[in-house]
Formats: C-alpha cells, structure tokens, sequence
C-alpha cells in the first residue's frame, strides 16, 4: 500500500461539505475502531477509512463508518492557517492507528 495521506473529502452526510482528514486504511484493511458501532471493520471494496486528530472528539469513520473513494476530492499537503502551524503535511500514521491487518496484493 502506498503512504496514506490527508485527504479532502465530501462528507458523508452533507455533501455541501469538504473534510479534511487523515486517511487510515484502505479497501481490504480491517482497522481497530474508536467508538464505532463494531470494534473492527474491515474495509469494503472501493472504500477508506478516514479519522481526524482529535481521537473522540473528530467527526470521521469512526462517527460515519467507511468513506467511498468517490466522494474523495483531493489531498492535503500543507497547513496554512493559522500561521503559526503553517507545514508540510508528512504521509505518516500514528503507530497506534495502523490498520491490523492489510489484504495481500
């Protein structure tokens, strides 16, 4: 699989509205979720699995489940605003949200 990236969506439940989020897993990968109604997903076909940096407080998979790749729109590469936060954004995952388990290509 390729690094994962933050991405910006349409939201699933509004598609008037863009989110920027980490993207998680991808199609294949069963991911331990955080508050989800089943405590792990496998990724669907044709899906990711998309989570915010603010673990409990973020509205993401874990709130809407998986995330169609048709409503992916583009990928994040900096933080602009505010300025003092402005950077390049890294393809890294945190260690403790890597996907379990990844589907052999």
């Amino acid at each position: 699989h390729p690094p994962r990236h933050r991405g910006s969506s349409l939201s699933p439940r509004n598609p008037e509205q863009k989110i920027i989020k980490r993207v998680i897993a991808l199609e294949g990968d069963i991911i331990k979720t955080i508050g989800y109604k089943k405590k792990y997903v496998k990724v669907p076909h044709g899906h990711i699995w998309v989570e915010g940096d603010h673990h409990g407080h973020s509205f993401d998979s874990n709130a809407f489940g998986p995330v169609s790749l048709g409503l992916l729109h583009a990928r994040a590469t900096h933080i602009l605003w505010p300025p003092k936060r402005w950077q390049k954004l890294q393809p890294v995952l945190p260690p403790e949200r890597k996907p379990l388990q990844r589907e052999q290509e």
